[in-house]
């Protein structure tokens, strides 16, 4: 079905007869006449032509490259990802376009990663947007106009620290980029439900990989989120955890037929992924031996956060913070077992000062250890806190920063 656009100005025409006759050759003969589909490409890289070629050659080559005008037949995710990916369909929103539910704060993104190649997490999005794609132009058919876009409901219920992984966040937000890449303009909100005290340490990790077309499109909603959930989507349309009345047949609110619940990844699953060490620097620790890493930390609030990776041995680990009297322990040393999983792990920063990563060889009169680590302070500032009150949907600023960690603001 192809789609009228009637707002665009008579230059903005002539751009688009202009994309129309330069993208000829890559068309498909259903996509040459439809003018909804060309001005998406115009919209998202703001009617310049020559960007919006560029985006299309480029989406076109990656879709080739992925098979992703087959995939809905041809292509079944890994099981892992079928079993702990978190999220579905799940219903429609008031103009009849598809409601997607996304459950970040169950999401084992660090066991997902170590488990399936990023191939498969990459087609499983593409596969997510097909079949998005395919629900709009159903529900297009039956209500006789033209249907299209994406509503996602983002729930942050149960995230914690270990959210801040930095591989983790990068590659999630790859995932939303393909989204914005190869389906242009096809998010029309994201509502964020449940932002969680470390919002606005997300915020900031995430806001220099996010498009400001895609930011302006977020809505964070606060403890009435219910009641403005229910602006866009109907209650029946809206599964009843989140304050609709939509349930699964037998009765269940969470609506898990239709919603995957994730949870932690089981190690079975896990394979050989040396790529996600590559962010990581190799220190040798000798034998009977300590290495000692210096932070400073200049917020109270601020998160230190590690993750480190031994070779064939084990090694103590512990955080210290330096102060007048010495260095007084606020992680315990203790003996890990950091050559057979990678640990990770944070400490939120009560005091301003110099906290200290300790590798501790102490132990081992034997043998070196080599480490691959890496760590950082994360702290949010006051021009986080005022982005991310313009992204508050309601108005109700105070109520949420109150439930932020306010010494990040």
């Amino acid at each position: 079905m192809s789609g009228h656009v009637g707002d665009l100005t008579p230059n903005q025409a002539d751009l688009l007869e202009k994309f129309r006759e330069n993208v000829k050759d890559v068309l498909k003969p259903e996509q040459v006449g439809d003018d909804y589909f060309l001005t998406r490409w115009l919209r998202a890289r703001k009617f310049d032509v020559e960007k919006a070629e560029h985006m299309y050659r480029t989406s076109m080559e990656f879709r080739e490259k992925m098979g992703a005008d087959t995939l809905i037949q041809d292509y079944t995710p890994p099981e892992v990802i079928q079993k702990y990916l978190t999220g579905g369909f799940c219903g429609f929103d008031k103009e009849g376009a598809p409601v997607r539910i996304e459950l970040y704060g169950r999401l084992d993104l660090k066991g997902l990663m170590c488990s399936v190649k990023k191939s498969d997490l990459e087609k499983t999005k593409l596969l997510e947007c097909e079949r998005s794609t395919k629900m709009c132009e159903e529900q297009s058919k039956k209500f006789g106009r033209k249907v299209d876009g994406l509503t996602v409901v983002f729930d942050m219920a149960n995230v914690g620290t270990s959210m801040l992984w930095k591989p983790g966040m990068q590659m999630y937000l790859h995932l939303v980029k393909i989204l914005e890449d190869n389906y242009p303009e096809k998010m029309k909100r994201l509502l964020v439900v449940n932002a969680p005290r470390i919002f606005p340490l997300l915020y900031k990790l995430a806001r220099p990989l996010v498009s400001e077309d895609m930011r302006q499109k977020i809505h964070v909603l606060g403890a009435d989120y219910k009641h403005v959930l229910m602006k866009y989507i109907d209650e029946e349309q809206l599964p009843a955890f989140l304050g609709g009345k939509m349930c699964d047949p037998d009765g269940d609110p969470r609506c898990k037929t239709m919603i995957c619940q994730g949870g932690e990844v089981p190690h079975d699953y896990y394979l050989q992924t040396e790529e996600l060490l590559s962010h990581m620097t190799a220190a040798t620790i000798p034998r009977g031996e300590k290495l000692y890493l210096n932070y400073d930390v200049q917020l109270v609030g601020s998160i230190l956060r590690w993750e480190f990776k031994t070779e064939d041995y084990d090694v103590g680990f512990g955080v210290f913070f330096k102060g007048s009297g010495g260095n007084r322990p606020v992680v315990p040393v203790t003996r890990v077992n950091s050559h057979a999983v990678a640990e990770d792990g944070s400490f939120t920063c009560k005091e301003v000062g110099t906290y200290i990563l300790c590798f501790d060889n102490s132990f081992s009169w034997a043998k070196s250890k080599k480490v691959l680590y890496a760590a950082e302070v994360i702290s949010a500032g006051e021009d986080v806190a005022a982005e991310i009150k313009n992204l508050v949907e309601t108005g109700d600023w105070k109520t949420l920063s109150e439930r932020f960690e306010t010494t990040h603001l």
